[in-house]
């Protein structure tokens, strides 16, 4: 018996966000007991050990629903930020964000600008809510602001520009920012999706984009404690920006949206200097390590700014990827973003970097 109820025709150009497999599914399908998972861009040192430690004391108080305006993360984020509590929203992720802020912003005959590649929640949100996506090339793997700006009408609600770009890693530098700020309508909202936010800070050159609200009330800032912060099986983002921006999110949003743990998680993580310090070492190392490994094997690469490198293999990488899968290491494959030429590579601990390495040349030998 097959379900009748019509649904929306415009979700009929959408698939299912296809996450990397889990390792368990790894395991089952080939029969293998070692697994390096280098497909998420998890924190490889897992959560803080602080974290740890207060999820155990929160555990016996589980039943209880959250604090739904997260209060306390709330004030203590907002100092350590520099800025006033109203300014902040929390989500499941900041994915949740996105799309609250299509449920609150967007309807038929709107229109959202993005760059190609970019990440597929943006677009998902539109086409929820009936409204366009207009794709903007990049150039050199950076968004290109004067064509984003060049793409805008009196109908655009977001310019959704992520700096880093999942699944790409570049950056762009202030000046872009500024441009496409300045450029675009006073009734859009440019959101700059920083998730990557604490691995991209360690270039001298990567905008400090809190100076950028001070001037623009139409600008919106994702982070999240799912990355640098290790939490990412505990769904837990904010968003910052203008009080009034968050008015009519806060009336779409899900009651208790932000678990108890969640909550508690992060307000322990960010006491945590020292874990976040060697988060970011063995991040640097890596990449480093991968970039001369990858070189020696002659694979293009885009230099990235996040914990992730998007690799060039010049052919469908399908093929490579399942080939990885069955040497016991899940990368990403990145077609969905129109990428069928490459994978995305997270940025592991050394040992599984080198796993991935020599797994690679043993593929690529074959």
């Amino acid at each position: 018996m097959s379900v009748l109820v019509p649904y929306r025709s415009a979700l009929k150009s959408l698939a299912p966000y296809p996450p990397g497999k889990p390792i368990e599914e790894v395991q089952r399908e080939f029969g293998l007991t070692n697994i390096v998972k280098l497909a998420s861009n998890e924190n490889p040192l897992g959560p803080s050990p602080l974290a740890i430690k207060a999820l155990a004391a929160e555990s016996s108080e589980l039943n209880l629903y959250p604090e739904s305006g997260c209060h306390y993360l709330r004030f203590k984020l907002a100092e350590h930020l520099g800025l006033e509590p109203n300014r902040l929203i929390f989500g499941n992720g900041s994915d949740e964000i996105v799309a609250m802020l299509a449920q609150s912003y967007l309807g038929p005959g709107d229109n959202i600008v993005i760059s190609e590649h970019a990440f597929v929640r943006y677009e998902m949100g539109a086409v929820m809510m009936g409204a366009e996506t207009r794709t903007i090339a990049r150039l050199d793997w950076r968004h290109d602001p004067v064509a984003m700006v060049g793409a805008c009408d009196e109908r655009t609600r977001f310019v959704f520009v992520a700096n880093p770009e999942n699944p790409i890693g570049s950056f762009n530098p202030l000046a872009d920012l500024e441009r496409i700020l300045a450029g675009v309508p006073r009734t859009a909202f440019v959101v700059l999706d920083e998730a990557y936010y604490e691995f991209a800070r360690q270039n001298a050159d990567y905008p400090e984009s809190l100076q950028l609200l001070r001037n623009h009330d139409n600008l919106i800032i994702l982070r999240t404690f799912s990355k640098a912060y290790g939490l990412a099986g505990l769904r837990i983002g904010y968003g910052i920006g203008h009080a009034d921006a968050w008015d009519p999110v806060d009336r779409v949003r899900p009651p208790f949206n932000v678990s108890r743990a969640a909550q508690t998680a992060a307000l322990a993580a960010m006491d945590d200097s020292e874990h976040l310090q060697n988060t970011l070492d063995n991040n640097a190392r890596g990449r480093e390590f991968l970039y001369e490994e990858l070189k020696k094997l002659g694979l293009p690469y885009v230099e990235t700014a996040a914990n992730f490198i998007l690799i060039d293999f010049g052919r469908p990488a399908m093929p490579i990827y399942d080939a990885l899968l069955r040497a016991g290491v899940i990368v990403r494959p990145v077609g969905i973003y129109k990428l069928p030429n490459h994978l995305r590579v997270t940025i592991g601990l050394p040992e599984e970097n080198q796993i991935f390495v020599d797994a690679l040349r043993g593929v690529l030998r074959n």
